[in-house]
């Protein structure tokens, strides 16, 4: 009798996985694939750009791509000024809304 007592307060071990599962798939689904998706899109709009194309990088700096090798791109920002960018430094969303505003 005693022992019934005690399990009668005690919870199941379901309820909290379930609560459980439904945090996970909640982080899934509302965070982590939206951002493995935003880093997908970025990746392809990057290995896309080719020489011509204007650009902004993620520190604000506009220019046109002259050169591109494996890992950078050469970007003229000026007449005569080029600096050498890294890929992943190109803000693929400050581009597209360069490419907009024309």
């Amino acid at each position: 009798m005693f022992i019934s007592i005690l399990l009668q307060g005690q919870p199941g071990i379901g309820p909290q996985i379930f609560i459980l599962g439904a945090i996970i798939f909640v982080f899934y689904f509302f965070m982590i694939r939206p951002q493995m998706r935003k880093q997908k899109a970025e990746q392809t709009f990057r290995t896309t750009l080719e020489k011509g194309a204007k650009i902004v990088t993620i520190g604000g700096i506009h220019g046109r791509i002259v050169e591109v090798s494996d890992k950078t791109f050469l970007v003229e920002v000026d007449n005569n000024v080029k600096m050498r960018i890294e890929k992943s430094a190109i803000s693929a969303e400050a581009t597209k809304a360069l490419d907009q505003s024309k």
